[in-house]
């Protein structure tokens, strides 16, 4: 398989999912699988020629391997996130832990480690895009709707438009992921109030997708970085220890 993209029944209905991975096999039978379910699928074979086509031509969703030749799937994911927040999974060996931390750290929406099964890949891929469109749904509603305009949260210092994907930090525009956009909505919706993990994941993850605790508490560590590129004083985001995290007016 070549490193241009490989492109099946692409249509206006149908999600885009760019595969960027060095394992042929992996490659083939995924793409496979995701177009027997209605996907449009792009293959990539190593990060430098994935780069310039996920910026340029950006798919719905991307799923990188973390061991890749010319760029690795975390440099990819960083060169990503300083133009994009396209939603990305990782899949990671069995052991790599560290890699696991580094890429949610980095950005990463979401991971697996291989081996995996399609089936998991599957209802991962499809638990992301749902959170992605019910984020993005409000740009196509009508701007004087009240119930769109019940969606915005102001907290303090804190601006959220759910129906945009916007937040905004002391005046300044910070940029989330889909995953982190839905952690923070859930706990600004009821500043002071402790949310546990297991409540942030029900938030963040729908529909029964099993995550660890380590994956809220990467988010939550990339979130407050985020923050704290606009405001070094960031602590609006407090930690409950045991208990989980809450939300103060800042």
């Amino acid at each position: 398989m070549d490193n241009s993209a490989a492109e099946s029944g692409q249509t206006s209905e149908k999600s885009v999912i760019a595969l960027v991975d060095d394992d042929r096999n992996i490659l083939t039978s995924v793409s496979i699988a995701l177009q027997a379910e209605g996907f449009t699928t792009r293959v990539y074979s190593d990060g430098e020629t994935a780069l310039k086509a996920l910026l340029d031509n950006p798919p719905d969703l991307a799923v990188f391997d973390i061991k890749m030749p010319k760029m690795d799937g975390l440099e990819l994911l960083r060169r990503v996130r300083r133009e994009s927040a396209l939603p990305v999974i990782f899949l990671t060996s069995k052991d790599d832990e560290r890699d696991e931390e580094i890429g949610l750290e980095l950005g990463a929406d979401d991971y697996i480690a291989k081996p995996f099964s399609l089936r998991l890949l599957l209802a991962r891929i499809r638990a992301i895009l749902r959170r992605a469109d019910h984020i993005n749904a409000g740009e196509q509603s009508d701007p004087g709707n009240s119930d769109q305009r019940q969606t915005v949260i102001a907290r303090g210092r804190l601006y959220m438009d759910p129906s945009r994907h916007h937040v905004i930090w002391n005046e300044q525009p910070v940029s989330l992921t889909v995953t982190e956009f839905l952690i923070l909505e859930a706990l600004a919706g009821r500043p002071g109030v402790i949310k546990s993990r297991n409540q942030l994941m029900d938030a963040a993850y729908p529909d029964d997708v099993f995550v660890d605790d380590r994956t809220i508490d990467s988010h939550i560590k990339r979130m407050r970085r985020k923050f704290r590129q606009v405001d070094d004083d960031f602590s609006a985001i407090e930690t409950l220890y045991g208990a989980g995290y809450s939300f103060t007016d800042g």
